[in-house]
């Protein structure tokens, strides 16, 4: 059953799913109407969860991931809202990229309160930048008590040219297609040669700094000007709420994130806390595209939202 309610410019959509109902939302973000849909289970808990869609994607994520897992985790008594930003998607306006999302955040968590009264408290969900966005965002708010980051996106050049060359190149030159292409004569050794170089350049141009230069200062101020991996700690440092984090094994914007944590102290004693929880799925990709790497986060997200 569907209709329109005019008076409040908003469309609605119910289907029975897995014990849960979606509805269509449209909503205000300064002169944009942005869009998203609200999966809601029979059973309505006080904790609700927004999904944050990072990169140039839209609500229903890769192979409908946010889709299925907000179906997943509303079915199990989460209502879960997931939206486009401005600029992608069904929403208008102009697009922005993960650093200029806090007021379609903060638009979205307030029509979620307003659609959804029971609600006391919001996780906020992202995958790759925004999870980043998040870290951006959450402290900010009071209402947001939980992050769910998965593969945050923590990119650097010269971090990005090591990751490179420890998990991409090594691992390329134990594959048989790689020495295929050598004995068939295909391999474009000056190509080759080019790439590595710029990537030995990158890696050995700058080093990754801790996050501790911002301690202290007006994060909104100086966050144009401090690198990201900085940004992202501060915004996690200052967020008191629980943490979720969840690494794909096969990803290396997983492993740029994991080597930055393991090349500094300060990142370790953050994650290390009673509030942040850690999880890794060792042969999963970017964007968890087999159906049971997907599951498992279904599972690991319902359980933690569960657990406190």
């Amino acid at each position: 059953m569907s209709w329109i309610d005019n008076s409040h410019h908003r469309c609605l959509y119910y289907c029975d799913i897995m014990n849960c109902e979606d509805r269509a939302l449209v909503f205000r973000c300064e002169d944009a109407w942005l869009y998203g849909i609200l999966s809601l289970p029979r059973q309505l808990s006080s904790r609700g969860v927004l999904i944050a869609v990072g990169g140039p994607q839209y609500r229903v994520g890769s192979h409908r991931q946010f889709t299925l897992l907000a179906r997943h985790l509303a079915a199990n008594g989460s209502p879960v809202l997931r939206f486009d930003f401005r600029g992608m998607g069904d929403s208008e306006g102009s697009a922005r990229t993960f650093e200029h999302v806090e007021d379609d955040l903060r638009c979205a968590i307030d029509t979620f309160l307003a659609e959804v009264p029971s609600l006391n408290e919001l996780v906020i969900l992202g995958l790759c930048d925004a999870a980043s966005a998040a870290l951006f965002y959450a402290y900010q708010d009071l209402r947001v008590t939980g992050l769910v980051l998965l593969n945050p996106w923590i990119r650097t050049n010269e971090g990005v040219a090591k990751v490179y060359l420890k998990h991409y190149y090594s691992k390329r030159l134990l594959q048989s297609d790689f020495w295929h292409k050598i004995g068939s004569g295909k391999f474009d050794y000056v190509a080759a040669v080019h790439s590595l170089w710029r990537t030995v350049g990158a890696a050995v141009a700058g080093k990754y700094l801790t996050g501790t230069s911002l301690k202290g200062k007006n994060l909104e101020k100086t966050c144009s000007l401090a690198p990201l991996p900085e940004r992202m700690f501060e915004g996690l440092r200052r967020f008191q709420g629980r943490v979720l984090l969840i690494i794909s094994g096969n990803d290396l914007t997983a492993q740029e994130f994991l080597d930055l944590v393991n090349g500094s102290v300060e990142w370790q004693k953050l994650l290390t806390s009673p509030q942040v929880s850690h999880l890794n799925l060792p042969e999963a990709n970017h964007t968890f595209s087999r159906r049971e790497w997907r599951d498992q986060v279904g599972a690991w997200t319902q359980d933690w939202i569960h657990s406190w």
